[in-house]
């Protein structure tokens, strides 16, 4: 048994150290977030990751999500978030290869 407060950043599934389930295969997390809350622009080079919207209104790379919303961001694209309310999502990101992400700007291609 694990706790998610207990995991680093809402990660709880994946090749890194805290985790229940160590995987190279996938990632996974649970966050939550305060109105105004952000995470910087950023790719990932190899992974993709899903994002599905649980609870309140985000903003992820540039489009406005609420609850129930799924959005798929491929690699090499572009990704910044804002949460516009208090929030929580769930996302998924495969593989899980360490040391993937990528900060910075690039072509944003929603899929």
């Amino acid at each position: 048994m694990a706790r998610l407060e207990d995991m680093i950043g809402g990660w709880f599934v994946g090749n890194f150290e805290p985790s229940i389930l160590a995987s190279s295969v996938a990632e996974v997390c649970v966050k939550s977030y305060e109105t105004g809350e952000r995470e910087e622009e950023h790719y990932q080079r190899e992974a993709c990751e899903v994002t599905c919207i649980v609870s309140g209104r985000v903003l992820l790379a540039g489009v406005e999500l609420v609850a129930g919303d799924i959005m798929l961001i491929e690699p090499g694209e572009s990704a910044s978030f804002e949460a516009l309310e208090p929030s929580t999502l769930v996302a998924f990101k495969t593989p899980s290869v360490p040391e993937d992400k990528v900060v910075g700007g690039g072509e944003v291609r929603l899929v």
